[in-house]
């Protein structure tokens, strides 16, 4: 099964992503991360982002296991061209092309359907995510509706803000910030 992800738009020229891109490619998908940690290039940390979303969507909306995955393709072609005007000599100008990269990548399973998920245990797992989300939604709405239960650290930074603090007098003049 193929998986994909897609990135629009990326300020980097086509030509520079391109290679990167190439180094991936049929690379096991670990094996790629680690390539894209050490790799110099500008476009590295982009492609790793990519990279861990495709390997997300993989994991999340088909079942698939990430260590059967491989790099199947890594595709990137030419986005909208930004056209900027430098000027030159006797009244005339030249123009700056700053260009722009949309990148795919493909994923694939080495073997197929080697430790992929049922559907019922998929459906488990988002049940599990969804409790989780609303515990934390609850604790944080407790959070937010009881601002007088502070933490004894709270406190104490607080006490201690007000002491150093010079309210009064000359003091006052001297650390007062200046407004323009």
């Amino acid at each position: 099964m193929k998986v994909n992800a897609k990135l629009n738009n990326l300020r980097i020229a086509p030509r520079k992503s391109k290679l990167v891109a190439d180094l991936i490619k049929g690379l096991d998908v670990l094996e790629a991360l680690d390539q894209l940690d050490v790799h110099v290039k500008r476009t590295s940390p982009h492609m790793k982002k990519l990279l861990l979303s495709a390997i997300a969507n993989s994991e999340n909306n088909f079942g698939l296991d990430k260590n059967n995955l491989y790099v199947y393709d890594a595709r990137v072609g030419a986005g909208p061209t930004m056209k900027r005007w430098m000027p030159k000599a006797f009244g005339r100008a030249g123009e700056i092309l700053k260009r722009t990269s949309k990148i795919e990548i493909i994923l694939e399973e080495r073997v197929e359907g080697k430790n992929r998920k049922t559907k019922e245990e998929m459906e488990a797992e988002m049940k599990k995510r969804e409790k989780e989300r609303k515990k934390e939604q609850k604790e944080a709405e407790e959070k937010q509706s009881d601002p007088e239960k502070k933490t004894e650290g709270n406190n104490k930074i607080e006490e201690r803000a007000k002491k150093e603090t010079p309210n009064k007098g000359w003091a006052k003049k001297i650390f007062q910030r200046k407004s323009m």
